[in-house]
């Protein structure tokens, strides 16, 4: 295993067993509400620091990109980190939710980690050399008929003034047209699911880097394709996604053409 992506699994394993811990007591975490249906609890602020500070007793010139505590540092090396990727899973108790943390090195995705402390899974990547599941090889399912195939999305609930017209006719298609659609509440394990074939396509809307980073390399190590709805690489800024087995993603980004336009303009 790299040094680096070692590190980020120690870091992760550390900030999961915080999260579990803290668990217990659901009703006496602090929580504030950041915008519109976004949380934040003491536990995610402590779940960050414990990663942050595991990875610069390693790699303390190293740069910083999380979701709480925001950018800091300079350096060619970033690690990108949700320390609680599925808050609001979490503070109902709800057992979905991981820890995620991606290594970018030159602007490029190089070493992934996606922890799930409740089930004891850790999905690992690095660029070139495959994608893991507690050490055994992940590959995309081997599906080829949108009928039969099982999507995961997540709905857009961050920006109340949206207009969600585009994404309910695309998600209106994927019921019609595929075997079942689900919604895990973790952006983080729905590309890893994609990545282990549990799931054949996933699409969202409105995320954030951290929420991506460390699960489209995985999806990438793989097998699967990761882009934008529209098809480019700049789905970490723009925070829309599409990713699948070969077959099932152009298919399904075929089908939504009109939708993903009109959620473009």
């Amino acid at each position: 295993m790299h040094p680096l992506l070692n590190v980020a699994v120690m870091a992760a394993r550390h900030a999961g067993s915080m999260l579990i811990k803290k668990m217990v007591n659901l009703k006496k975490l602090k929580v504030e509400q950041k915008g519109h249906n976004d949380f934040v609890s003491d536990a995610d602020r402590a779940a960050e620091k414990a990663i942050i500070d595991c990875i610069h007793k390693h790699y303390p010139d190293h740069a910083i990109l999380a979701e709480e505590s925001g950018a800091s540092g300079d350096s060619d090396t970033v690690w990108i980190i949700d320390p609680l990727d599925g808050t609001t899973n979490y503070l109902h108790g709800f057992p979905v939710f991981a820890v995620s943390i991606g290594v970018q090195i030159n602007g490029r995705m190089e070493h992934a980690v996606v922890y799930d402390p409740l089930r004891q899974e850790i999905f690992t990547a690095s660029r070139g050399t495959g994608a893991e599941v507690d050490g055994h090889k992940l590959r995309v399912s081997g599906q080829m008929e949108m009928p039969r195939a099982l999507l995961g999305t997540g709905f857009p609930f961050r920006d109340a003034g949206l207009d969600i017209t585009p994404y309910m006719a695309m998600l209106s298609k994927a019921i019609i047209h595929a075997s079942g659609v689900r919604r895990v509440g973790s952006a983080a394990l729905d590309l890893c699911y994609v990545a282990a074939g549990r799931l054949d396509a996933y699409f969202e809307t409105g995320l954030a880097p951290w929420d991506l980073a460390a699960g489209s390399l995985i999806v990438r190590e793989a097998g699967g394709i990761v882009s934008g709805l529209d098809g480019s690489e700049n789905f970490l800024h723009s925070g829309h996604v599409l990713c699948g087995t070969p077959r099932i993603y152009r298919e399904f980004a075929k089908l939504c053409a009109p939708e993903i336009k009109a959620l473009l303009k």
